[in-house]
């Protein structure tokens, strides 16, 4: 048997106590993935085909939508590969890899969804000055930091997990590398840890949170004072998809994040896991095209233009 205290493989539990009913899940799960994908990916093809699209709303909104494909691809295809798999193992170097890239492009997402914030802010607060402050120059800018302060500060995080002492098994009651299941696992003292993943909460998806919050507080204190009715639901629904977003974004998981990693349940972590993982990505194409007037716009003239050949033939 290998070292547990420094495991050779973590085995992952998923959904097996659903036992054999656990192969009808994969379906469903398949579906909504693969709907997922598809739907994230019109979006990047229309923000970068379409000339309409190519300002900065939208230039987030794509970074968005690649980020919600790379989530679920660090953790639903080998979730989808386990339900149908008798042995559900990982390696020890894959389940550390899993770990970073899951939580380092989750970070990633909220950070985009508070550059979105300052984005509409700018845009309805400051009109006249948006083309200076929103230039193509700092839209790159704020979407490099977005992506890569995460990935930077998740480097000492996954190495700290690395080197704990894995002696209470090797046996993850979840369906990918989380967090909460591998301190449950190490007999080392994680409190320096949980701490450090309390303060990660607080940098990335609380402090994102508030900069979203007050973004919207000065944006609807600045369309209250909009004379005519219609001005104001103008302004307002450029922030309808956007509001839809941050509520599914943060409501799943805000909670988690800013508690110590051992101290809620796995079927918790579970739950959770699987609304950021599947069902999010998957809502968020049609939040996007059903609240959006102008990617709306964009699809039916593609469409339009898919029909003409057909049309002549």
């Amino acid at each position: 048997m290998a070292n547990l205290s420094h495991p050779s493989e973590f085995v992952l539990l998923g959904f097996s106590s659903f036992g054999e009913l656990q192969v009808l899940l994969y379906g469903p799960f398949l579906v909504l993935y693969l709907l997922a994908f598809m739907g994230n990916t019109v979006i990047i093809v229309m923000v970068i085909a379409d000339s309409h699209l190519h300002t900065p709303m939208y230039f987030f909104l794509g970074n968005f939508s690649l980020l919600e494909i790379l989530v679920t691809m660090t953790a639903v295809p080998r979730m989808l590969s386990d339900l149908l798999a008798p042995h559900k193992v990982i390696s020890f170097t894959g389940c550390m890899v899993q770990f970073y890239f899951y939580f380092s492009l989750g970070s990633t997402s909220f950070l985009v969804l508070s550059d979105m914030a300052l984005d509409r802010f700018v845009a309805i607060c400051h009109p006249l000055r948006y083309g200076t402050l929103m230039s193509g120059a700092v839209c790159a800018r704020l979407a490099g930091a977005a992506w890569a302060a995460p990935f930077l500060a998740m480097v000492p995080t996954v190495l700290s997990r690395a080197h704990l002492n894995y002696c209470h098994g090797n046996i993850i009651d979840h369906f990918f590398c989380d967090n909460a299941p591998l301190l449950q696992l190490s007999c080392s003292d994680t409190s320096l840890l949980e701490f450090w993943d309390f303060v990660m909460a607080l940098a990335f998806v609380l402090s994102s949170f508030l900069v979203t919050l007050v973004s919207y507080g000065y944006i609807a204190s600045t369309v209250l004072q909009i004379p005519s009715a219609s001005g104001r639901q103008k302004a307002f629904s450029t922030c309808g998809s956007h509001l839809a977003l941050v509520f599914i974004g943060y409501s799943s998981t805000i909670f988690l994040c800013v508690r110590p990693g051992k101290a809620h349940s796995v079927e918790v972590n579970k739950t959770v896991a699987l609304v950021t993982s599947i069902l999010t990505p998957f809502l968020n194409p049609f939040i996007l095209t059903l609240r959006n007037e102008t990617v709306k716009a964009v699809l039916r003239e593609q469409m339009q233009k898919l029909k003409r050949p057909h049309r002549a033939l």
